[in-house]
């Protein structure tokens, strides 16, 4: 994974700074993890909607003040892999994994 990580950084950063939040950390390897788990257990398709739900709720506990960015990153990102396991561990598991 560290040579998709090491490819991912520069537009990464490149992204960051049009967004204008260039000091806005990303942990790559955990966006990637829990991408994983959701394509994994869900569909494909729920590894980029997950993470989009979890930075969005990640932002709005920091801007109203709940928490702060990375505890907002952390408790959104938890909350998302229980639900994504749960939905994988309710799959028939006679059934082959959803693409």
């Amino acid at each position: 994974m560290a040579a998709v990580e090491e490819q991912l950084q520069p537009f990464v950063a490149e992204l960051l700074a049009a967004l204008e939040i260039e000091d806005t950390p990303v942990d790559l390897e955990s966006v990637l993890a829990l991408a994983g788990v959701a394509a994994h257990r869900v569909v494909r398709p729920a590894a980029p909607v997950t993470t989009f739900i979890v930075g969005y709720a990640a932002g709005l506990a920091v801007a109203s003040g709940q928490a702060s960015a990375e505890t907002a990153m952390r408790g959104a990102s938890r909350v998302a892999d229980e639900v994504a396991r749960r939905h994988g561990d309710a799959a028939d598991p006679d059934q082959p994994a959803r693409a």
